[in-house]
Parts: C-alpha cells; structure tokens; sequence
C-alpha cells in the first residue's frame, strides 16, 4: 500500500512474503537431516548464481564475515594487492592489512580501474588481489573478468567481493579465474541479512595457510560438507537458512537470464529517469569499469542537502533512499534495482524522489510524473 514503508536501499532489500511466512517455521536439529537438505540446496543454487563447480560453502556472519574468511585462510604475513574505488574495495584493503603486506591500488570512488597500474602491481609479486566486482558506494561495476585474466598471469589469487552483483547480474567465476567469490544473503539474492558465502577454488584450497581464524576456518567448512551427512561446523542461524532456501527456490524459479535481464532494465530506466529529471549520475566510466545494474549513483542538484532530500521522501511518502557513505556523504543519493524489486516499487521511488525536488524547489513543476514516465518507457520496452 502507499503509506506502508518502501525500503529503497542497496541492501538490506525488501523480503518476498514467501522469505518472511519460511521463516517462521519452527527450530529443527541442525545435525539432522532436514537441515542437511536445506544446506545443500542452498550451496548448489549458489553455484548455479556464480556460474561455478567450486566448493560452495554458506556461513552464518554478514558479507564482511567471508570477505575476512576469504583473506584470512590465503594470507599471513604475505604480499596483497588491493584495488580500492568505493567503500568496500577500502575495506577489503583494511581486512588484507590484518593479514599481510598490502599494495593498495587507490582510485577516486566511483572512477575506472587502471588496469595498467593493477599489472604493474601484480608484476612485483603477489599471493592474492582482492576487488570488489560491484562498488555499490560509488555505483560502479568493475572489471572483474580483465582482473582475473592479470591475476592468472602473475600466478596470484584472486579473490572477488560478488556481495552486490551475485543474483542481480552476470558473474562468471570459473570463466573468469575467480579463487574465493564472496557473497552476502541480503542484497540481491532476496535474502535476510546475517548469512554470506564463500566459493573456493582447488588453486585457494592448495594455498591455505595453516592455524586461520578459528570460526573462519574454512577446512572446517569443507570437512563439515564432506561428511556422511553435509552440515556446518559451528551452529548456523536455522531461521535465516530457511529464509535464504526460500530466496534461493524463487531464483531458480525466475531463471538467472531473466533476472539479470529484469535488474539491467531496471537500471536503465532509472539512469533515463534521472536524465528526464535533469539530474548528473556520479560514477565515472571507462570501457572495463561500468554503471552497476543494481545501483545507480546520483549527484544531489545544487542547494539540497541529503537530509532534506531523503528526510521529505521518507516522511512525506515513507520510501527510504540510500546517501552516500564516508567521503561521498551529503554528495550523492543513491537507488538500487535489487532482489524482487518491481515496477510499482520503482514508480513509487521516482515519484517521492519528483515530489521531494519539486517541494525542495530543485525541480520544475512541469517535470513531475517525468522520470516515473522515461523509467517505465526503458523497463517494458
């Protein structure tokens, strides 16, 4: 309904009812068989998502949990390249200095790679390069497949962030030489916040280090699932899974084609609404480092101030936006395509986001129902 709250942020997404009514099933024994069976459907449709035949192992901690799973069982003391042009690829680098010797590759948010500079880093010796595939900070999708190309040049891991692109858009693990991908439940795959996982290459698995952190462990994950019944080594959180089961059945249902094809157009018709509206996107592109097609990155028009940009949308028709983070905040208003997203919820942003420049004397009368009418003229074209 209209007055009912939309949460319109890169994450945590909205919930299908079919993900809200499986999680108020009751406790099962997470050593018997049921949770067995969750466990595995759950790992093999992440494979079908990342396009991958790795091992697949689910952990109950947030993204940030398997981006340090991910550095802490391949890194001590050795050397890492960091690339850096959003908030997370920063806090990869920050995990990576945890661990080892970090290079960190810094570009301005939102601006392309230099490909050039992550060769000449790679050329110098380096056991792992960690990149975030799609900076949501900065609304920018970054050359994943180009990286791992360099990284299997110069013998280094590579270690992909795919928190905000696996289930929205294409990725290509084992095409792509991917060592560890990363994921987090909340974002594009539908599901609630608290579970991640990790994917891991026989390359990652020969190169472990020894004594890892110990919840982190990922030899354990693999023992768990390898055994006579497959489970997790410590007790995961049994409501999420059967959260993320459901989350991970409707992805089978729609199709990974029709899904990505359904956030890409989602993406397009919100960059045509913004350009109907007259507002600049934020991100700087290249033909390696492109839009995200499961955020779009907006400059805030001159003379209005984030709080009061989201602070009317939110109270005057309770969609919630996302700003921006750190060195972007009070810059840019950011708004994803992710997860069951339709064309109702994007109709409803674009109109709050009209309503709220018009009151806010940012936008012309004139203009209003124009970006709602340039994103559904891209989305059913």
């Amino acid at each position: 309904m209209a007055n009912e709250p939309l949460l319109m942020i890169p994450g945590p997404v909205m919930l299908h009812p079919r993900v809200l009514k499986a999680m108020s099933k009751q406790m099962i024994n997470h050593r018997d068989k049921a949770f067995s069976e969750i466990y595995d459907e759950c790992r093999s449709t992440l494979q079908y998502v990342l396009n991958t035949k790795n091992d697949t192992y689910v952990l109950t901690g947030s993204g940030s949990c398997a981006m340090e799973a991910a550095v802490s069982n391949l890194v001590k003391g050795d050397r890492v390249v960091s690339i850096v042009n959003g908030k997370f690829g920063e806090r990869f680098r920050d995990i990576a200095l945890r661990y080892g010797t970090v290079e960190s590759l810094e570009f301005e948010w939102g601006t392309p790679i230099d490909l050039k500079k992550v060769e000449d880093a790679l050329a110098k010796g380096a056991k792992v390069i960690t990149m975030v595939h799609n900076e949501t900070s900065a609304g920018v999708k970054n050359p994943a497949e180009e990286v791992g190309k360099l990284a299997r040049k110069y013998n280094a891991l590579f270690v992909l962030d795919c928190i905000t692109s696996a289930g929205g858009d294409l990725v290509e693990v084992d095409r792509w030489g991917v060592d560890i991908a990363v994921t987090g439940a909340q974002k594009c795959l539908g599901a609630p916040s608290g579970l991640s996982s990790v994917s891991v290459s026989k390359k990652a698995w020969d190169s472990m280090v020894k004594n890892p952190p110990y919840y982190m462990d990922l030899k354990k994950y693999k023992k768990s699932a390898e055994a006579e019944r497959s489970e997790t080594p410590y007790t995961p959180s049994i409501t999420l899974f059967y959260g993320m089961l459901e989350a991970m059945r409707i992805i089978r249902e729609e199709t990974m084609e029709k899904r990505i094809a359904r956030h890409r157009k989602g993406a397009e018709g919100v960059r045509a609404a913004m350009k109907a509206l007259g507002l600049e996107l934020y991100p700087v592109t290249d033909e390696h480092t492109v839009l995200s097609n499961t955020v779009t990155a907006v400059k805030l028009p001159g003379g209005v101030t984030d709080k009061d940009l989201r602070g009317t949308m939110k109270s005057d028709d309770g969609v919630a936006i996302a700003g921006g983070q750190d060195r972007l905040k009070g810059r840019i208003f950011r708004i994803p395509t992710m997860n069951a997203f339709t064309e109702a919820d994007m109709a409803r942003t674009l109109g709050s986001l009209e309503n709220a420049l018009i009151k806010l004397n940012a936008l012309d009368k004139g203009k209003k129902n124009a970006g709602v009418e340039a994103f559904r003229k891209v989305f059913n074209g």
